[in-house]
Order: C-alpha cells, then sequence, then structure tokens
C-alpha cells in the first residue's frame, strides 16, 4: 500500500473484531482443496474480503488485506465499462463434465485447468477436445498450465493441445521462470500469457514480463488492491485479463472493478469462478454470476446476507480462531509497513 493511498484510509474505522469467518465447499477439487475460506470485513465504505490461501505466509498475505481494506475504506476508481466480458473455468475434469460446464455457461472463452498431474496429457486432450465440441467453431480456448512444465515439455505439450483445440487463444503461465517463458514463446505460435510471473514477483511493478509473454493475467486480490493493480497493468506493457483468486461476490467485485478501469480490455477475464462454489454469502441478484457471458459491474461492494453469513461460517471453532489470529498478525505487518 502506498504513502498515499494509507494516509487516506482510516484503518480505525474498519471493524476487524467483527470479522466474519466464512467455509464454502467447492463443487470440485481446484487448486488442491476442497473447501474455500476466508474472512469478510465490513469497513465505512462497505465490506472488503481478506481470503489468502490458509498456505500462504503473512508477508505474502498482506497484499490480500491491503485489498479488503482499499474495498472497505475509500472504493475504487470510476469505471470505464459497465459490463465485463468472462470465460467460464473448466477444472481438472472428465470431457464429459467439461462440455457440460462450459455449454452450460453462456460463455465464448472457456480456461481449461491442464497439466495437474505428470501424465495427464491424455486427459487434457480429452478435455479441450471437448469444450471446443462445446463451444464450437467461434469459441475461444485457453489453457492454464500454473507453470508446471520444463520448456521442452511446455513446448511438445502446447503443439499438441494447440491442434486439439483447433487453435488456442493463449497458454497462461506454462513454466514457472520468466526466462523459461521467454524460450517457449520462441519457438511457438501460440500466445503466452504471464500470471505467477506477475503476481509471485518481488516487485510486480518492476518484473520485465514484455519479451516473455504477450498477455498480463492481473489479479488484483493478491496484488493488493484495484489502483495498485492499475500500476501493475501499465507496468506490464501488454493487454491485461483479469482473473480472479476464488474469492465470494464480495472480493469478485473488487476484481470486476479493475476490469471495468482499465484503460482497454479486449480479452474475456476470469472472473465467473462462483461456479466453482457451492454457495455464495450474498444473494440475489447482487450475486456475481454471469449472465450471456458478462458480468455487470456493481457500483458499491455487495452487501453479504447475514442469513447466508450464518449458513456458511466456519464451524471448526479452533481454525476459525487459527484465521482471526491470522488477521490480526498481518494487520500488524501491514501498519508497520
Amino acid at each position: 500500500m502506498t504513502d498515499t493511498a494509507r494516509s487516506s484510509i482510516d484503518i480505525g474505522a474498519v471493524d476487524f473484531d467483527g470479522a466474519r469467518v466464512y467455509a464454502i465447499p467447492m463443487r470440485t477439487r481446484f487448486r488442491g482443496i476442497t473447501v474455500r475460506e476466508g474472512m469478510l470485513i465490513e469497513g465505512p465504505a462497505g465490506w472488503g474480503e481478506f481470503c489468502p490461501f490458509v498456505d500462504y505466509d503473512d508477508q505474502v498475505s498482506e497484499s490480500w488485506l491491503a485489498t479488503a481494506i482499499e474495498q472497505c475504506t475509500i472504493g475504487w476508481p470510476e469505471p470505464l465499462r459497465d459490463r465485463i466480458p468472462i470465460n467460464c473455468t473448466v477444472p481438472a475434469v472428465g470431457p464429459e463434465r467439461a462440455h457440460e460446464i462450459t455449454a452450460r455457461s453462456g460463455c465464448r472463452t472457456a480456461k481449461i485447468k491442464i497439466a495437474d498431474h505428470p501424465d495427464s496429457l491424455a486427459e487434457d486432450l480429452a478435455r479441450v477436445e471437448a469444450v471446443r465440441d462445446a463451444l464450437g467453431p467461434n469459441g475461444a480456448i485457453r489453457v492454464d498450465a500454473n507453470g508446471v512444465w520444463d520448456v521442452d515439455t511446455a513446448v511438445a505439450h502446447i503443439r499438441l493441445i494447440d491442434k486439439a483445440a483447433s487453435g488456442l487463444e493463449y497458454v497462461e503461465q506454462p513454466c514457472r521462470t520468466i526466462e523459461e517463458l521467454a524460450a517457449v514463446r520462441r519457438k511457438v505460435d501460440v500466445r503466452i500469457a504471464a500470471d505467477e510471473s506477475i503476481r509471485r514477483a518481488e516487485d510486480p511493478l518492476r518484473v520485465a514480463v514484455a519479451g516473455a509473454a504477450d498477455i498480463a493475467v492481473i489479479k488484483c486480490t493478491p496484488l493488493g488492491g484495484v489502483c495498485r493493480s492499475l500500476r501493475v497493468a501499465q507496468a506490464a506493457g501488454l493487454p491485461c485479463v483479469v482473473s480472479s483468486a476464488l474469492e465470494t461476490s464480495v472480493g469478485l467485485a473488487a476484481q470486476l472493478a479493475l476490469a471495468a478501469a482499465l484503460p482497454e480490455l479486449d480479452h474475456a477475464c476470469g472472473l465467473g469462478t462462483l461456479s466453482l462454489l457451492e454457495g455464495d454469502v450474498v444473494a440475489d441478484p447482487q450475486s456475481l454470476r454471469p449472465v450471456d457471458g458478462y458480468l455487470a459491474v456493481p457500483k458499491t461492494p455487495p452487501t453479504p446476507d447475514l442469513a447466508l453469513l450464518d449458513t456458511y461460517e466456519m464451524a471448526d471453532t479452533h481454525h476459525a480462531t487459527w484465521w482471526r489470529d491470522r488477521l490480526g498478525r498481518v494487520r500488524a505487518r501491514l501498519d508497520q509497513a
């Protein structure tokens, strides 16, 4: 959080003590988890969401809390558009389920998780072919390997997956490092997108991705808020795709605010991820679920429904205490920064 942003925020007005801890089951294992956990925090401008994954340390979690504080205190920049095109998200599921998810989504772009285990190629190809069948010839397919391949594996697999897809829009983070991304980009005809290389960089404002990728995937929740993410997007110097961090509608609203504030937005965004959760803390019609492949941009943060907060209140009191202790530690780190 910059000094300028910090000076305009009254952190003392945020009700940290009254934060609610939630636990929402997931429809399918995603990113190795079956339950999404987090906290909802109320401030003078509404609610924010603090939901760093359980395995993230306190230092990494600082930016997640900065995003929540920005949202519930000062809000976001004025939007430049009132709706955002959305991709559906297809987890590492069988081809029939992949076809169903895509066909029911109403989206014209699909992002497919691949490479979830070392011998996944045959499954990946079948999943991609099923999604292409569901989308038809004019839909866009992008795949996400989460940085697990080496350069040679990435090159070989991208060529096969591109053929199965009858053309890929892009491949997201095929390898871990910037140098590996650049090497893959030189050897394939498919566009490369950088995600982890940006948000996990020591300084996302200075990471040199322009020579290693064609597209920047920006996630405002782990980057410290909408305003900072706009600066990261500008520094990347690439077309941007805004993607979620598996938030509820409360946190997703910040991601939508970022997508709405970008000077240019040429690609569908990965913000249709509520479909991965069994429920939400926000009731309809405020719940941020795509309609006909688009999400409307909310003018203010959605307000959690009290009955839903009770429904998804974390039942494990020991673990809920762990979350509250975590919030206290991370807040203390922000106060000292």
